[in-house]
């Protein structure tokens, strides 16, 4: 495996609640990174040899402000590109949004901001449009992350990193409990293949407070607090996972029937699927269908 990119879920704590959200973010969830093993996680990065972009997300990473501020620091100073991604919480005016973005101007190279109405009614829409002009104005390159509502089909599905514009919701984590209802369903043979990861190269990977690292939230190929991510890197064999094999062979369907596992007969789309054919495989692979919290644990 050749990463390029590492994304840090500095926290799984979060300001909302969002339905959509695939990682179960919440002001209760518990996991943050303390600034040591920022430290250590950045030092793995470099010796992979091939990183290039670090993001720091959550969760809501401006939670805990020092520590995202120095760990980007500390990112920028290694070599590395930085992102971060937000919901913009703190933007409570623009003047306030400058103060809180100015310690990273010369720092980022990246700022993705959420603006869609999981994270904001039309009222409170303007935190996120302040954040972007307060990025703009101090020469931070800025972007909105925006996904629709399940009732929408205009939508463009995504591989990998959250393109601009609007993108489909993906029905795992609290959108597999929230959304469905409001999807439309179709039958479960059709999820023959993942439509968002490139399982077997996949280019880069998510960290989480715990050490996880994450092909896909909530599939994990090791912990680097057991093994370096270098190692885990070269050691990664995509066919002989006992998830990852069966969704490269025929996707989520195949998953189910490589277990047996009982199914519905539609699906709001092939995430859903995987979802909850990994939620009953769960304790079966506990160290590699983890952690709870991408399980609403």
């Amino acid at each position: 495996m050749k990463l390029s990119g590492l994304h840090i879920l500095l926290t799984y704590q979060c300001t909302f609640e969002c339905d959509h959200c695939f990682v179960w973010g919440s002001p209760w969830q518990k996991g943050t990174l303390t600034l040591t093993k920022i430290r250590r996680i950045l030092e793995q990065a470099l010796d992979v040899g091939t990183i290039q972009w670090v993001f720091f997300e959550g969760g809501e990473p401006f939670l805990y402000f020092p520590i995202l501020l120095e760990g980007v620091r500390r990112a920028a100073e290694m070599g590395f590109r930085v992102g971060v991604v937000s919901n913009a919480y703190w933007a409570t005016s623009l003047e306030d949004a400058i103060e809180w973005l100015r310690p990273f101007v010369g720092l980022l190279a990246d700022l993705s901001i959420s603006n869609d109405l999981y994270h904001y009614d039309e009222a409170s829409r303007h935190k996120a449009g302040d954040a972007v002009t307060a990025a703009e104005r101090l020469g931070i390159p800025v972007g909105t992350i925006c996904i629709a509502q399940p009732e929408t089909t205009s939508a463009v599905g995504v591989r990998g990193q959250l393109p601009p514009g609007e993108s489909e919701v993906m029905f795992r984590g609290r959108a597999a409990r929230k959304l469905v209802a409001r999807a439309a369903l179709r039958p479960w043979r059709r999820f023959n293949a993942c439509p968002h990861e490139d399982l077997r190269e996949p280019g880069r990977v998510h960290l989480d407070p715990l050490g996880y690292v994450h092909i896909c939230q909530g599939i994990s190929i090791g912990n680097i607090f057991e093994r370096s991510l270098r190692e885990i890197c070269e050691q990664y064999s995509p066919e002989s996972h006992p998830v990852i094999g069966p969704l490269l062979t025929g996707g989520p369907v195949a998953l189910v029937e490589e277990y047996g596992l009982p199914h519905a007969e539609n699906y709001a789309d092939a995430c859903h699927l995987c979802y909850e054919a990994r939620l009953a495989l769960r304790g079966r692979f506990p160290k590699t269908l983890a952690p709870d919290q991408m399980y609403g644990g």
